[in-house]
């Protein structure tokens, strides 16, 4: 029986650039989706897929994150005070209780293998999720509850995939599938970024994992890949004749908030999913689009 996924490790070090001016002394990983920092939807998902602990890779500055999701007391007095139950509540259901947040400061930017090798310590010798906030998943089922429900079955590691256009296979990590059997494909390996021509397939990755701990061991190695980074790709490459990985074809709809019009797509999708802002959104959409 698989051991139960309790810890999330979240890399937020990222400078932002695409969204400067905005992400000048705001961290991108800060900015809101309707209401609610892109941030605090990856925390939430993984809270109602039963996460109980969260490490916040992150990079000096940006302390604006770990602090969103501590307690409030004065805030939380103010409001209690002039009587705003409604707003109390929401402050209050955005904090994580004490001790289950830590930050873990990655002092260089050598990649995303390298952000997830800085959380080794506080994850320790256990299964454990990645999730990246610039991709936000809407479905009924939290993605992350779908990949920890199909680790459950098949251990090792399981991440999110979607098929994606051929010539953009350059952008993200690639499976080499050897079996698929429903909604899982079985990979026999992986390759990071490569050419359109080269990709051995079009199932690609993105920022959902979960992920057996043997990977640090390889992450610890340091070894440098595409772009000269620490990639995660390359690393479980390397776990695969000691443990399985899977695929998982996710129920939901995937948005790439680390763009711009991924970002403004992801704030309609969400806001025509929100019951109280629907009605008024698709009408002004549609006006909008006829101008």
């Amino acid at each position: 029986m698989s051991q139960r996924v309790r810890k999330a490790v979240l890399p937020v070090a990222g400078l932002g650039t695409r969204f400067l001016p905005a992400t000048k002394v705001i961290p991108k990983e800060m900015i809101p989706v309707i209401d609610k920092p892109v941030v605090q939807y990856a925390v939430e998902e993984a809270r109602a897929a039963g996460i109980e602990e969260f490490i916040f890779v992150s990079a000096e500055g940006k302390e604006s994150i770990g602090a969103h999701f501590s307690a409030h007391p004065s805030l939380e007095k103010q409001l209690s005070d002039k009587g705003k139950t409604a707003e109390l509540k929401l402050v209050r259901d955005t904090s994580l209780p004490p001790g289950k947040i830590h930050t873990v400061i990655q002092e260089n930017p050598l990649g995303l293998g390298h952000a997830v090798w800085c959380a080794w310590q506080l994850v320790g010798d256990e299964p454990f999720v990645v999730i990246l906030p610039d991709d936000m998943v809407l479905s009924k089922t939290p993605c992350i509850k779908q990949l920890i429900d199909a680790h459950a079955r098949v251990g090792g590691h399981v991440v999110a995939v979607e098929d994606v256009p051929r010539d953009q296979t350059n952008r993200y990590g690639i499976l080499d599938v050897l079996s698929e059997q429903g909604s899982l494909a079985k990979a026999k390996g992986l390759v990071e970024k490569p050419a359109p021509e080269s990709a051995p397939s079009t199932l690609a990755i993105i920022g959902r994992y979960v992920l057996d701990p043997i990977v640090f061991k390889e992450l610890d190695k340091k070894t440098k890949g595409a772009g000269n980074e620490i990639q995660l790709t390359d690393a479980l490459n390397r776990t695969l004749s000691s443990v399985p990985f899977h695929g998982l074809r996710f129920e939901g709809i995937r948005y790439d908030c680390g763009t711009r019009v991924g970002f403004v797509e992801a704030n309609v999708a969400f806001g025509l999913a929100h019951p109280d802002m629907e009605p008024r959104l698709r009408p002004l959409l549609k006006k909008l689009l006829e101008e």
